[in-house]
């Protein structure tokens, strides 16, 4: 990362940082006492970079032509999200309200969302297969496990992570990837994790892992994408899918993790990454 500039605290720096995401110029603001930091991810970038920076502090237009801006001056704090990335916006909202469902109706909501149909028979659980959700038409049910969190912590980290990763990428290649990219690896990361025989689980981690995978192999392979991800966060997040991979993670309360999930998930957004980093060299 390539320090730019300092900007003071009382800056208002929203619309430049819209700017920054709609030129596809990869970047990064850091808060400390003094003010406002710029770093620059890529240094091929840094003349359009401060191109940028002037024609800001001359109060012209910073968009790109046939770029409209998006309007989140005047929207509702709920609002603000969905203008700004709105299928991210969109599933956040979906996990919250099946959360507050699970927490209202209990079991119910989640025998409706599990990979395969389960009920109670004669006192014990009866599980159904993939193919009774194919025979029954229930094709959702490939993808509504990652809608599950059976705890605020579960659900809190998956959804931290889910809009810095989803932002970003909604910023760069636009809403139509996002969906893809959450689609295919929470289907890939179910089967995966129903493979090793398991039918109670859920959670958007296997996604998360698919949109670290996609930012990062983006930043390294096609630096002039705009993607950027610090890499200690890289090493902490796959550090932690290996370490809950362990007999250790169990021991100190961190078992029964859906880690084929995770890896699946992984695997999607690295093979769509390098897919798209290839292209983006080629253009």
């Amino acid at each position: 990362m390539l320090k730019v500039l300092m900007l003071p605290r009382d800056t208002n720096t929203r619309e430049l940082r819209q700017a920054l995401w709609a030129h596809r110029i990869g970047h990064r603001f850091t808060e400390n006492e003094e003010g406002y930091t710029l770093w620059l991810a890529d240094p091929a970038q840094l003349d359009a970079l401060n191109e940028l920076l002037e024609r800001w502090r001359r109060g012209e237009p910073l968009m790109p032509s046939g770029h409209a801006p998006r309007a989140t001056f005047n929207a509702s704090p709920l609002l603000r999200p969905f203008a700004l990335a709105p299928v991210t916006a969109s599933l956040l909202a979906a996990c919250l309200m099946v959360f507050g469902l699970m927490w209202l109706l209990g079991d119910i909501v989640v025998a409706m969302l599990t990979i395969v149909p389960v009920a109670v028979a004669g006192g014990s659980l009866s599980l159904g297969s993939l193919a009774d959700t194919l025979s029954s038409g229930q094709v959702w049910r490939f993808f509504s496990p990652a809608l599950l969190h059976f705890g605020w912590m579960h659900l809190t980290f998956n959804l931290l992570w889910l809009w810095y990763f989803g932002r970003q990428i909604e910023a760069l290649r636009g809403g139509k990837l996002m969906l893809v990219l959450t689609i295919a690896s929470a289907i890939v990361g179910n089967l995966a994790q129903y493979a090793t025989g398991t039918v109670l689980f859920g959670g958007m981690s296997g996604v998360v892992y698919a949109l670290l995978g996609y930012v990062w192999l983006m930043s390294r392979l096609a630096p002039s994408s705009g993607f950027f991800v610090p890499q200690m966060l890289v090493v902490f997040m796959l550090g932690w899918m290996v370490f809950t991979m362990t007999e250790m993670a169990g021991m100190v309360g961190f078992g029964n993790v859906a880690n084929e999930a995770h890896l699946g998930g992984l695997v999607v957004g690295l093979a769509l990454g390098w897919y798209d980093a290839r292209r983006a060299r080629r253009a």
